[in-house]
């Protein structure tokens, strides 16, 4: 079996329901599911949990199908020449910079179906519990002075999300972009190991993922990268522009389906999400997965996702990460 029949076949092991039509509502047999395009533990991982959560009648499967930080979950998806009914894959603000830089070959954000985008999430940056740095700040001057002693945990290689977070606060630091040891992993999920494990000593990764480990006092966030405090399990943890260093990073998550799915299927599932993120259990879901609010779905999430991918190749360009 090749790679590619490999991976064709996780995708459609949803096509054998495991009851009728009519217990699912959905528009065909086949029971539904969310594709993480990452190893288990990270945000993207969360986006299809609370999914699953948000619609619980559903009986959401979740697969996971990491690689290239999302580009072969895209790639195979596009690769199927039918529809792939009632599967969708779940994307964050880092699969659009993906996107603008060219890091899933030539993918365009027109040629798949955005549904819905279920949550905001911001990014922060952590060392171990036990870290001699008690904030940003000290972190920063050790990281100045020895640039080469710290190894940076993140989810993809120079140029993704993660990078570019620690990038813009180096150099307002003074400090070469290029001088940061970077350790690259498929999701938030391994850095996060990595860290435990001392592989790395510093994670730049997003809050959902750091509220898991910071709940159960395993790392220490020293920022987060949003434009003030957020509430819940790390509100006592200030903003990188508090403690000098004016970089934000807001992250949406949500799904996206099959090109060839119909106007019918993909219109039914913009209405379940509709529907789901109305009822107020899931606005408490959704907090507790560590995500605060940002609800969108169909055309407007559509050209919201246009308009984020071309700001995002701008960007880009100035980094000199993209022609």
């Amino acid at each position: 079996m090749t790679m590619r029949h490999l991976i064709c076949s996780i995708l459609l092991t949803a096509s054998v329901p495991a009851v009728s039509a009519s217990v699912f509502q959905t528009p065909d047999a086949v029971r539904p599911r969310c594709i993480v395009p990452a190893k288990p533990g990270g945000g993207m991982d969360l986006s299809c949990k609370l999914v699953q959560k948000a619609m619980p009648s559903q009986q959401f499967q979740i697969s996971y199908l990491p690689g290239g930080v999302g580009a072969v979950a895209w790639t195979t998806l596009l690769s199927q020449r039918k529809a792939v009914p009632n599967t969708m894959v779940a994307f964050s603000g880092g699969s659009l910079l993906n996107i603008a830089e060219g890091k899933f070959g030539k993918a365009d954000a027109t040629q798949v179906r955005w549904v819905a985008a279920i949550g905001a999430d911001y990014g922060m940056i952590a060392v171990r519990k036990d870290s001699p740095y008690k904030n940003l700040r000290e972190l920063i001057d050790a990281l100045r002075k020895q640039p080469a002693r710290f190894s940076i945990g993140a989810g993809g290689t120079v140029g993704s999300q993660d990078w570019l977070k620690m990038a813009q606060i180096a150099r307002i630091a003074d400090i070469d972009p290029k001088a940061l040891k970077l350790v690259a992993f498929e999701g938030g999920g391994e850095s996060f190991t990595a860290l435990l494990a001392n592989h790395v000593q510093i994670v730049s990764g997003d809050v959902s993922e750091a509220s898991l480990h910071a709940k159960a006092g395993e790392i220490r966030v020293l920022a987060v990268l949003a434009d003030s405090r957020l509430p819940g399990a790390l509100e006592h943890i200030p903003t990188a522009r508090e403690q000098g260093y004016d970089v934000t990073w807001p992250i949406i998550r949500g799904v996206y389906m099959s090109p060839g799915i119909s106007d019918n299927e993909y219109q039914f599932w913009v209405n379940q999400f509709e529907k789901a993120m109305e009822n107020p259990a899931f606005t408490e879901q959704r907090k507790a997965m560590g995500l605060y609010p940002f609800s969108m779905t169909g055309k407007a999430l559509t050209d919201y996702v246009m308009q984020t991918v071309e700001r995002y190749r701008v960007q880009a360009k100035e980094l000199g990460m993209v022609r």
